[in-house]
């Protein structure tokens, strides 16, 4: 019962800071008021709560899933299509999971509930939820 009350601190907490959170205009390859872009945006799912840093980008060409109380820092890259390799594939953020400032999560990647990547990663592997991930590959650190 303790460890579901911390699950969803997030959410509280969430709503807390953003009392007031609404649904944000995303213009098509455009900044938003909160100075992020997104490609595709049709595409995007975006949860209530959910805090997004400043110049992160997000391709959604195939799907790209932000569930609620999601958090992901500044300057991230967030691709569901990659024209480097042509590798393709839904990204999925689940509920109250964290992702660090400057990280890239690549496509077909699902990050778990509750899980935590470290500023800096590269996530090429889907991440189990409640875990801690960091690195270059991003890693599974530890597990709570």
């Amino acid at each position: 019962m303790a460890r579901e009350i911390t699950k969803n601190k997030d959410i509280t907490e969430g709503k807390k800071r953003f009392p007031n959170w609404k649904m944000p205009y995303i213009p098509e390859r455009k900044l938003t008021k909160y100075q992020w872009l997104v490609q595709y945006a049709s595409k995007l799912k975006l949860g209530k709560y959910s805090d997004i840093g400043a110049f992160t980008y997000i391709n959604a060409r195939n799907g790209v899933i932000i569930e609620e109380g999601v958090q992901i820092g500044s300057h991230c890259s967030i691709y569901s299509y990659s024209t480097i390799d042509g590798e393709e594939g839904k990204v999925v953020l689940k509920k109250n999971c964290k992702i660090g400032s400057h990280s890239v999560v690549l496509p077909g990647v699902t990050i778990g509930e509750n899980s935590v990547v470290g500023a800096c990663s590269l996530v090429k592997d889907s991440v189990p939820a409640n875990s801690v991930v960091f690195g270059i590959p991003a890693k599974v650190m530890r597990k709570t």
